[in-house]
């Protein structure tokens, strides 16, 4: 597995699963599962009905006694292969992008990407609550590097 910090607002980690696209695709599209891979989301709610493009959902999200709340929109949702969502209160967007290998294996790669920066509002909140930008951004490649082997672990069952 690999993870990087592209500074100084990118972040990624890859894993290769030993699953087709077709069922990872299935697992990361179920945000409502989000909770039991990644170490930050408590819960997620979707509102309405099954996730597509332009769904919308709510993660409650915590770190240790801090919890708080995210909105969220797929803005990307190209089966089996990119699906993206923006987190409106930041502007970043985290996306889970699946592609085939060889063995009928999938390389999935996590990724926030900030195609807009990162909110005034948000890099405010991080410095006060969170020790800043590069100890949250550090957090984070942490936490996907673990949503990842969860992911892995469970796909690979």
């Amino acid at each position: 597995m690999t993870a990087t910090a592209t500074p100084p607002n990118e972040l990624t980690a890859t894993v290769t699963i030993a699953a087709p696209p077709a069922q990872v695709w299935a697992m990361v599209t179920d945000v409502a599962r989000m909770s039991s891979w990644s170490p930050q989301v408590v819960k997620t709610v979707v509102l309405g009905g099954p996730v597509r493009l332009g769904t919308r959902f709510v993660n409650i999200n915590h770190q240790g006694w801090k919890h708080w709340p995210t909105n969220a929109k797929v803005v990307r949702f190209t089966p089996h292969s990119d699906f993206a969502f923006r987190i409106v209160e930041n502007h970043t967007v985290w996306s889970f992008q699946l592609e085939a290998t060889a063995d009928g294996g999938t390389a999935v790669t996590h990724r926030r990407e900030t195609p807009n920066g990162i909110s005034l509002l948000s890099r405010s909140l991080t410095k006060l609550a969170f020790g800043g930008q590069e100890a949250f951004a550090e957090e984070m490649v942490e936490g996907m590097r673990q949503t990842l082997a969860r992911l892995k672990a469970d796909a690979e069952r």
